[in-house]
């Protein structure tokens, strides 16, 4: 195949051709970039001003198609900042009308800053809402925790919340289905005293749910934890013939962890053990278990020495 030879001037007349073309295909991606588009993204919908004396539920989705105007090169350098935003709907007329026209709030929802990018137009424009009674109800707070403590400490008591109960308002249908209503999870490391803290209570997930108040006062006694033994009576239960029966040992040593400050009251008061005849009469046992029917709250058992008692009937 025979080469062309180009000449020094054609040569230099060739390379000017492409340098011009390249010059402007960039000038027209230049151009291009910078010109304004419109672009369009899904974001998720947050309401503020919600009424106080009526419940509502939204009718649509809680996404919109949010239409932004921006230049060729905010979209190639900030798609990413695109996403993950939220537009802010002003809901105080839903006190005497059942809808919302997003378009009315273009300028407070662009004044809002959550975009650099002004916002055009929302689909669906239009918010339509469905509203029931609103009631309250007090619940009792469910204190969440995930403590870890330091060697020989535990909590020692009940933790005490203030205040114990919260009064949530929202529409009869949702507020009939909660019981209860949840901290945010206290996390500690390391605890060796008592722990007095303010936790807020776990966010609504509704905007026409609320919680009041907000914050809960907690207070968790810790203490250090140390084996004491005591001697307990072994109760006989079941004996329905009431056979004389006589049991090996009539008492039994139960070893156990308490708090230090609850070592001097914790005798055998505090527990009870049994035996149940009914092993024997229905199972044939030569040996009768030993149970520990009661212990107080907060104490760890250890061992139970013997853990199983003899036994002689005598009809």
């Amino acid at each position: 195949m025979a080469l062309i030879k180009l000449s020094v001037s054609e040569r230099r007349r060739l390379s000017a051709f492409f340098t011009c073309l390249v010059l402007a295909f960039l000038a027209w991606v230049f151009t291009i970039l910078s010109d304004t588009h419109e672009y369009k993204v899904k974001e998720v919908l947050s309401y503020k001003n919600a009424p106080q004396k009526r419940a509502f539920h939204s009718l649509q989705a809680d996404t919109v198609n949010v239409t932004l105007q921006c230049t060729g090169w905010e979209i190639l350098f900030q798609k990413a900042d695109f996403t993950n935003k939220a537009i802010t709907v002003d809901l105080h007329s839903l006190d005497n009308k059942d809808y919302i026209v997003l378009s009315s709030q273009l300028k407070q929802i662009n004044d809002h800053k959550e975009f650099d990018q002004p916002v055009t137009a929302i689909s669906p424009d239009t918010l339509y809402f469905d509203f029931t009674g609103r009631i309250s109800k007090r619940v009792p707070v469910k204190l969440l925790t995930d403590i870890k403590y330091q060697p020989q400490f535990a909590q020692s008591n009940n933790a005490s919340l203030n205040p114990s109960f919260v009064t949530v308002s929202g529409p009869e249908k949702v507020i009939d289905s909660i019981s209860s209503w949840q901290t945010d999870t206290l996390k500690l490391d390391s605890v060796g005293e008592t722990v007095r803290t303010t936790l807020a209570l776990h966010p609504v997930s509704q905007a026409n749910l609320s919680i009041y108040p907000k914050m809960v006062r907690v207070h968790i006694p810790v203490d250090e934890f140390t084996e004491k033994t005591v001697q307990i009576p072994v109760k006989l239960v079941n004996n329905h013939n009431l056979y004389n029966v006589k049991i090996f040992p009539q008492k039994v040593s139960v070893t156990f962890t308490t708090s230090m400050r609850r070592y001097p009251e914790m005798d055998e008061d505090f527990f009870e053990a049994s035996a149940d005849l009914d092993l024997w009469r229905h199972n044939g046992y030569t040996t009768l278990p030993v149970k520990l029917t009661r212990s107080p709250g907060y104490v760890k058992i250890v061992k139970i020495e013997p853990q199983n008692i003899d036994f002689i009937i005598r009809k």
